[in-house]
């Protein structure tokens, strides 16, 4: 279904799929009509990929004769495209640690030099003739190149005729020659071997094409179907012949997961325009790619990485169905058509599928929109954007992982996020356990600028709101976004009193405090309450007198004494131990109590929380 669904994409898109294919050429070679070279140039432009904030130089996309499958010593030239070992021979200034033994290059750049000069000799094109000529000087030697210090060694080479924008892949003798050149060979057609795609009987099984943007990245691309050892063989295959599929929706295939993966995929109608943006990153080596079945939900596929990105900042420049989707609300939709979403990792040269996913654009938003309202929470740290409930996806996994290791988040527990977000599902529960461990680790711990602590709110606020999601939607316990009186939880009741303790500290001894109760206490508190709190309480008192002795505290000292009162009442004793769900509690406990307490006094009295805690 994977690669049906991606044809199909190809084709509604109108994206190349047979002889020619949208690649990045970083470098055009200008000769002139003799053969003699005249410049190689390069093609790099701004790009602004997601997430960053600088842009990056990528080469241009041109549209380019299709590229073989390469694979062991022997791989085949491309035709009047290539990289440096093929077109020259010789490595490129990155790999200057690597030589390349002189028969090796000679071998390489003849195979792509004799392609060239059977289309000049058939074709008589100037062009090709010219190309050809350039190519034979360089064999003997009788001009000599040097390549830019730029040159990276999978960097693709094309040629130009003078100063002209023509390419010479492109003239109309030297395309027609490639697609005769790339027309099937007549083979017996075998009854049993059908395309699984199609279902159309094929002559031969050729391999799959490359993609390349599947993270982290293989200079080579990677392989979505392919079989290269005699273990993934079965009833006497031999490697592609157990997923058989013809070359022309292999290619379809392959072409259309490259669309999705680029950051710049030229629009085959209008090659100036770019298509929309069809990727999310969720880690370093793991993306997610999504489309639609028809054109009709094209506008909820364009805005919904910026929806899970939580990207825009002006109000009023969003569409109403990012609005609505963002602040949790179910927008009206009702096309049903299908909505598609695959997420990915590379490994080993080959992708590796974490997830595949089908639904409707209609079930997709109302579920986004769900996911969204349960990750609704009280904010610590400034919201950006159109403010709560929203919380960018990519934030909520990086909370998960310590302070500059976001790879220590496994790509699958990343993938079923995704999938709870899109299908409306449960999250994992290991998604609790690692955000509690994360809570433990970094409690209390504010660094010293402001711009630091800003970040550890802004990371405290992503947990609990995991916390709380996984609470709502796998525990199936009842969780508000905001400070809640009613709840009588024991591990809520616990987290609130913990922030009480803490703030009656602070109200007694000031900032000036090398380690808080919550640097010291909150791994055990939310742990084995029984043993931590009566401590914590016998603390308190001494607090609490220190804070009434100070004229500009004392009322506070009072207010919060009556705080731990209507707490504790709720509270049967101090159990010995808490269980993973009240441990998740007892965190939104805290982070409910905390900014609770922080609030302006009209602020929190015109609250909802106040309300509720007066009926």
């Amino acid at each position: 279904m994977i690669l049906q669904a991606l044809c199909a994409l190809a084709k509604r898109e109108g994206l190349p799929t047979e002889d020619y294919e949208y690649k990045p050429v970083a470098w055009l070679i200008r000769v002139m009509a003799s053969g003699e070279l005249l410049s190689i140039e390069s093609t790099h432009q701004p790009s602004i990929a997601t997430g960053a904030k600088k842009p990056k130089l990528r080469p241009r996309q041109f549209l380019i004769p299709r590229q073989p499958g390469r694979s062991g010593t022997k791989a085949p030239a491309a035709f009047l495209v290539d990289n440096a070992k093929y077109v020259f021979g010789c490595v490129t200034p990155d790999r200057v640690d690597e030589p390349l033994p002189e028969s090796e290059g000679r071998e390489k750049s003849g195979w792509f030099r004799d392609e060239v000069l059977a289309c000049a000799k058939e074709t008589g094109d100037d062009a090709a003739i010219a190309v050809g000529q350039f190519l034979q000087d360089l064999a003997n030697k009788t001009q000599m190149v040097s390549l830019p210090a730029e040159v990276k060694s999978n960097e693709l080479f094309a040629f130009a005729l003078g100063t002209g924008d023509d390419l010479v892949h492109f003239r109309p003798s030297v395309r027609a020659y490639w697609e005769k050149q790339r027309q099937p060979s007549q083979h017996e057609v075998k009854a049993s071997t059908r395309c699984l795609v199609t279902g159309l009987p094929i002559d031969e099984v050729g391999l799959f094409p490359k993609v390349k943007g599947v993270p982290p990245g293989s200079p080579g691309g990677s392989g979505l179907v392919s079989f290269n050892r005699g273990a993934f063989d079965s009833y006497g295959w031999e490697g592609n012949e157990n997923a058989p599929i013809s070359r022309s929706a292999a290619e379809a295939a392959a072409t259309a997961l490259n669309r999705l993966l680029s950051f710049d995929y030229p629009n085959p109608n209008r090659p100036e325009e770019k298509l929309k943006l069809r990727r999310f990153n969720l880690s370093k080596d793991t993306v997610v790619v999504y489309w639609t079945a028809s054109a009709s939900g094209d506008e909820f596929a364009d805005v919904l990485s910026a929806i899970l990105s939580a990207a825009a900042e002006d109000a009023d420049n969003v569409t109403e169905l990012y609005r609505s989707v963002w602040r949790g609300r179910s927008p009206e939709i009702k096309d049903h058509s299908a909505f598609y979403a695959l997420t990915l990792s590379g490994a080993q040269g080959r992708a590796v599928i974490r997830d595949w996913m089908e639904s409707s654009v209609k079930d997709t938003a109302r579920c986004l929109s769900r996911h969204f309202a349960d990750l609704s929470i009280v904010r610590g740290a400034p919201s950006k954007g159109l403010g709560s409930p929203a919380m960018p996806l990519r934030s909520l996994l990086d909370s998960l992982a310590p302070p500059g290791a976001k790879e220590s988040v496994p790509p699958a527990l990343a993938s079923e996020v995704v999938h709870a977000a899109l299908r409306g599902g449960p999250y994992p529960i290991s998604l609790l356990q690692k955000a509690l461990l994360r809570a433990r680790a970094e409690a209390g711990r504010r660094k010293e600028t402001p711009l630091d602590r800003a970040e550890a709110g802004r990371r405290a606020d992503a947990r609990a709101a995991l916390i709380k999601a996984v609470l709502i939607r796998t525990r199936h316990l009842e969780v508000l976004p905001a400070m809640d009186p009613t709840n009588s939880n024991p591990g809520y009741l616990l987290g609130r009193l913990m922030a009480v303790i803490e703030r009656m500290q602070q109200a007694a001894l000031g900032n000036q405090i090398n380690a808080t109760v919550v640097d010291r206490y909150f791994s055990g508190a939310s742990a084995t309450p029984g043993v931590v709190f009566p401590r914590l309480l016998r603390n308190l008192r001494n607090h609490a007198r220190k804070a009434k002795d100070e004229e500009r505290t004392a009322a506070l000292a009072g207010w919060l004494e009556g705080e731990v009162d209507r707490i504790v009442v709720g509270l049967h004793g101090f159990p010995p131990y808490l269980d993973l769900d009240q441990q998740g509690l007892f965190v939104v406990g805290y982070h409910h109590e905390r900014h609770w307490l922080w609030l302006p006094k009209a602020e929190r009295e015109a609250s909802p929380s106040a309300t509720r805690s007066q009926e």
